[in-house]
């Protein structure tokens, strides 16, 4: 199976000390950032001397009781009203998607509300109104790829911002250096390829707040989701838009919408990630059951806190240098996993 697509465009990786990096610490938000962030408008700036972990952001300061209120407020609210709002809110704000369905029907939404801005006698702006950002493993599936270049034609003008593993165009590449990393060591697998690729893009693209594709329904660790959550360890707000939908309401939307969906939905997937470790759902199971099966894993690592894989990382500092050799690094792994 073909496990990479030359038609993703890939941004440029930045040069990353998996030992040493920056991201694997929390974010510090430090007295003076704090104290130079407007309480009155809700929006601020790191200033200059603040740390580079707080720095590299901008910032958008809520605080709980701020953020429990909106919550409140949004949760009744139509998912399109919510995207609207998120738009008008968050500066920065990016859509995160593996293309999953619920992903499909942010992109539809956004594409209406695109068609609710200009004046109908302006010139027309071949443009998506949030651009996505895709964390391309060098594991999805063909199926994965053939739908992102679907959607690219569905949506003309839609940006979506690649990233792969740090130093790797394919899984051919990937496996060279760490063997099949994914049956070795899932934690390691995951922050490499999924885990440092979001940091990167965060960083790379100054995130403020990201549009999610994460529902309630889907069972697991979401079963008590926010429509707003903050990740105080990276530093970024989580929109949850459909969190309130069910798989059916999704579902019927695309159909009822023409909304181009993963083929692989009509052979029993529900929730569809890397092909080594996604199957298809069976009756009675919930979205997810199919991601994992067999293992007590529902996350993939992005939605997990950053700090687990630095404490990770710096128990097996040896065993993450990429320059080691691939037999050694497999038995160390495999000691590890």
């Amino acid at each position: 199976m073909a496990t990479d697509s030359p038609i993703i465009s890939t941004e440029a990786s930045t040069a990353v000390s998996m030992a040493n990096s920056p991201h694997l610490e929390p974010t510090e938000v430090s007295k003076q950032a704090d104290d130079a962030v407007s309480v009155e408008s809700g929006y601020g700036s790191a200033p200059p001397s603040a740390s580079a972990s707080t720095a590299r952001l901008p910032r958008v300061s809520l605080t709980p009781e701020h953020l429990r209120h909106l919550n409140k407020q949004l949760e009744n609210m139509e998912p399109l009203d919510i995207l609207r709002f998120a738009k008008i809110f968050f500066p920065n704000l990016y859509q995160t998607t593996a293309f999953g369905l619920t992903g499909l029907v942010t992109i539809d939404l956004l594409s209406k509300l695109e068609k609710e801005g200009p004046p109908a006698d302006a010139e027309p702006v071949n443009k998506h109104s949030v651009d996505l950002i895709f964390l391309d493993t060098l594991y999805h599936f063909d199926e994965t790829y053939d739908l992102v270049e679907r959607v690219r034609a569905r949506y003309p003008g839609i940006n979506i911002h690649s990233f792969k593993p740090d130093g790797f165009e394919t899984a051919a590449e990937f496996e060279a250096t760490y063997g099949k990393l994914y049956e070795l060591s899932e934690e390691m697998y995951d922050y490499l390829a999924k885990v440092e690729p979001q940091e990167r893009a965060y960083d790379n693209l100054e995130v403020v707040a990201v549009l999610t594709g994460r529902r309630r329904s889907q069972g697991g660790q979401r079963g008590d989701l926010d429509i707003i959550e903050v990740d105080d360890e990276r530093g970024i707000y989580k929109i949850n838009p459909l969190a309130n939908w069910s798989f059916g309401q999704v579902q019927a939307y695309v159909r009822e919408h023409n909304v181009p969906y993963n083929v692989l939905l009509d052979r029993g997937y529900k929730s569809i990630g890397d092909w080594h470790s996604t199957s298809p759902v069976g009756e009675g199971e919930d979205e997810r059951a199919g991601r994992w099966k067999g293992r007590n894993k529902t996350e993939c690592g992005i939605h997990n806190k950053q700090s687990r894989y630095a404490q990770f990382l710096a128990g097996n500092a040896d065993a993450a240098a990429p320059e080691a050799d691939a037999g050694a690094l497999a038995e160390k792994l495999s000691a590890i996993a």
